[in-house]
């Protein structure tokens, strides 16, 4: 099958959730297919790069990339040489690629043919020729060092540099931030992030397809069920499983439910980065009465370890399905209260109006998604556009607005609520009778090699995992995309132009996840 009038053929991937292609294609026709569906308005969900050395001494590496298509997903793998392993510069055409480039040359040691040769999750205490996703890398512990990254500098009269974190005073994660700026006035942020890196994608190797999910639930905790959820879809797909009906319910549920809690939560820190403590303690207090009962009903308080291969590893009787609507029905009337308050709240108004600006054109070209992009008038929600079970009956609304500040983060997160509700409601009483799991078809894929992709729309944005089998069917390779990857690029252009005191605010209008692209 061939989509953008290119010559790539593409086949496609066994998958229950999503229609979804695939191909190999050459560097060249790389290069050609992604210009095309840039030119089409299509978006870049992932990149990365692995090692084949095992199947193909001559191409022993492999650059992936993921493609949004008005089809479904499409992910082309180009071979690589393996004594020299370079790539086109695709940030070229997605500027959110340059990124992920450099985080294939970290940990891979495939290079961009890029200008940019800065590290992204190496730090100076990897030796230069330590690659963690080489099969024949070692396990090793390296002595900390300090490093001298190579920031941009801003210079001229007038212009000093702010230097924040990593460590940061609170208990948030680590990053670092280097403002350039003019009085209090930001000329350019700059970040530095990959503090977080643990060795997760190095992890998988090796595990089952059924033990991989309670590592890929721990990607980054405040999205465990859309993790859980794509790496599921994905396991699925490679041992042609088909969930219960009853389990992908209890799934959406799930999902819905860890969308409000992160909603809930962003919206007080909002209030309380404007000096509206208010907000902080009613709205901490609606998270905590909310995640109390994820843990009563469900058994952990975030649903981690809920959504498994096969189906849930939880269930909903008459008790708790009344017991959840009738804290919709309250939740809905103390938001709708709550949302007045910080409509007429002309201190908290001043704050959020055009603060932290991202315009749609910016959004689109630097591909922006979830609800920030949503925020700036980008139409993508993955449950709308490319909807898995029971998503196409529920016919979700997607909440946009043109603005791009964080007055319109914040609405867009209180329109979430409100459709997370109407979704909670019909998902509690459809609720299709049966069993909640099955048992994996078959560790065994059936061939060395079997690929499948999970896609999954979670409260940042939407999260892929890609995952790779062996003959014995344990993971050869899984790599699992958080959208923070394309958002904390928009991050340093929405500052600009800010006062430096305005930056956390705007920092949690986008909230974006240091541990979920610090792979």
């Amino acid at each position: 099958m061939q989509f953008l009038n290119q010559s790539v053929e593409l086949h496609p991937l066994a998958n229950h959730a999503m229609p979804a292609w695939a191909a190999t294609v050459g560097a060249r026709e790389m290069h050609a297919f992604c210009a095309a569906a840039r030119a089409a308005g299509r978006r870049l969900v992932a990149l990365w790069g692995s090692d084949r050395r095992d199947r193909d001494k001559q191409h022993g590496y492999a650059l992936h990339v993921a493609l949004d298509l008005a089809e479904g997903l499409v992910c082309l793998t180009q071979p690589l040489s393996t004594a020299k392993p370079e790539f086109l510069d695709l940030s070229s055409v997605f500027p959110a690629a340059n990124r992920m480039q450099r985080a294939v040359r970290d940990m891979v040691g495939a290079s961009p043919m890029a200008d940019d040769k800065r590290p992204w999750l190496r730090h100076d205490n990897w030796p230069e020729n330590y690659f963690p996703l080489r099969s024949d890398t070692p396990d090793a512990v390296f002595k900390t060092k300090n490093e001298e990254y190579a920031f941009i500098r801003v210079e001229g009269d007038g212009v000093h540099e702010i230097p924040v974190g990593p460590i940061h005073a609170g208990i948030i994660e680590p990053g670092h931030f280097r403002f350039s700026v003019v009085g209090e006035t930001v000329l350019r942020l700059e970040q530095r992030l990959g503090w977080k890196h643990k060795g997760i994608e190095r992890r998988f190797v090796g595990l089952s397809l059924a033990g991989g999910a309670k590592l890929a639930g721990r990607v980054s905790g405040d999205s465990t069920v859309a993790y859980a959820w794509a790496y599921s879809q994905a396991v699925e797909a490679i041992t042609a499983t088909a969930p219960p009906p009853r389990a992908l319910s209890l799934r959406a549920l799930l999902l819905e439910r860890e969308r409000i809690g992160n909603h809930l939560g962003d919206l007080g820190y909002l209030g309380n980065d404007a000096a509206l403590a208010f907000g902080l303690m009613q709205f901490m207090r609606l998270k905590e009465d909310w995640v109390r009962l994820n843990g009563e009903l469900f058994g952990h308080r975030l649903m981690m370890d809920r959504v498994v291969p096969g189906g849930v590893g939880t269930d909903l009787d008459a008790r708790g399905s009344r017991r959840i609507l009738a804290q919709c029905d309250d939740l809905e009337r103390e938001v709708q209260a709550l949302k007045r308050i910080y409509d007429d709240h002309a201190g908290l108004q001043d704050r959020f109006l055009t603060t932290g600006r991202v315009t749609a054109e910016l959004a689109e070209l630097l591909g922006v998604i979830g609800l920030a992009g949503r925020a700036s008038g980008q139409r993508w929600d993955l449950r709308c556009l490319h909807p898995c079970a029971p998503y196409a009956k529920l016919a979700p609304k997607i909440s946009v607005h043109e603005s791009g500040d964080v007055a319109a983060r914040v609405l867009v997160r209180f329109a979430e609520i409100a459709e997370s509700l109407r979704l909670i409601r019909n998902i509690v009483n459809a609720m299709p009778q049966g069993e909640t799991r099955i048992e994996i078809g078959g560790e065994l894929p059936g061939s060395p090699g079997a690929f499948a992709c999970g896609w999954i729309e979670g409260w940042r944005g939407d999260v892929l995992v890609a995952l790779e089998s062996d003959s014995r069917g344990a993971i050869r390779r899984c790599h699992c995309h958080d959208p923070s990857w394309q958002n904390w690029p928009a991050l340093e252009h929405a500052v600009i132009g800010n006062i430096v005191p305005d930056f956390p605010l705007i920092n949690k209008s986008f909230n974006l996840s240091y541990a979920g692209q610090d792979l």
